[in-house]
């Protein structure tokens, strides 16, 4: 059979979409990519996209702008696509997906790509499709421009703890303030206050194919263990069950078991498993 790898173009978008239909959960990051240009005044054009063919049929997609991310890809694609990668040298902050397509492709670059700031090679992810059943917190809600003062210090303590690496480096801090500012215009961002002080926050970090995935959930430290995270996660969900999207995914290290306690006792169940490679 003949196959190649090529950059997408307009022509092969419905093939692409074939692939996210097959599982919207686990390749929202590639719906929401095909969303964002949708959205766009200017003729589509996708340039991270590469695409595997066999026989003229995509069969795989490879994502390669900020996050390399591997879809529906095969064993013989993850060799074609890494041959590309070794070519081009790291250009990427991660490669996130499916956790055996993650893990296999790492293995194939990591001789050229030099080593990882860290691998994490088991992440449940979970989604729900109902409210839960939860009695939710109702002081949680959307977040306004008036909340930036106290939200983008708390975003950049999440993400510090998270990632390892604060995301103000290198002089990224104005943009990622300008970031944290879209995410609030566009209500994909939560807040719950106690007083006027800022206790939990939440954000929606992709949209595609009915599936909102949540990322940044975050509770300040000294609150933590008083039981703040699970009625707040409820109302989150059901926020954006109402508002975004039908299914609300995450997805969790799975050494966090408090993170994981938490997501259960709201409700969701884990549907599949990612995997993250990170770089400095």
């Amino acid at each position: 059979m003949a196959h190649e790898i090529r950059a997408l173009d307009a022509h092969s978008i419905d093939l692409v979409k074939n692939l996210i239909e097959q599982d919207p959960v686990r390749h929202c990051f590639l719906a929401a990519r095909l969303e964002q240009t949708k959205q766009s005044r200017f003729r589509p054009s996708y340039p991270d996209l590469l695409g595997y063919f066999d026989d003229g049929n995509l069969k795989s997609v490879l994502m390669t702008g900020a996050n390399i991310v591997p879809v529906n890809t095969s064993l013989i694609a993850r060799q074609e696509f890494s041959t590309v990668l070794n070519r081009s040298g790291r250009r990427s902050s991660s490669i996130v997906g499916p956790a055996e397509e993650v893990l296999d492709l790492w293995s194939r670059v990591s001789a050229s790509w030099g080593p990882a700031r860290e691998v994490r090679g088991n992440q449940p992810v979970l989604s729900m499709r109902s409210n839960s059943s939860i009695e939710i917190d109702h002081d949680v809600r959307y977040s306004n421009l008036s909340d930036l003062e106290d939200l983008v210090p708390a975003c950049i303590a999440m993400f510090t703890e998270e990632v390892g690496i604060s995301p103000t480096i290198n002089g990224g801090g104005n943009a990622y303030r300008n970031r944290i500012s879209e995410l609030v215009s566009s209500r994909r961002s939560f807040v719950k206050y106690l007083g006027s002080e800022l206790v939990f926050k939440a954000e929606i970090g992709t949209i595609g194919a009915g599936v909102a995935q949540i990322q940044g959930v975050w509770v300040k430290p000294e609150y933590r263990g008083k039981g703040i995270s699970v009625s707040a996660m409820a109302a989150v969900v059901k926020l954006v069950l109402a508002d975004v999207a039908p299914v609300v995914s995450l997805y969790v290290n799975d050494y966090n078991e408090v993170a994981l306690k938490t997501y259960r006792s709201v409700g969701f169940e884990q549907v599949d498993t990612f995997a993250t490679v990170l770089f400095s």
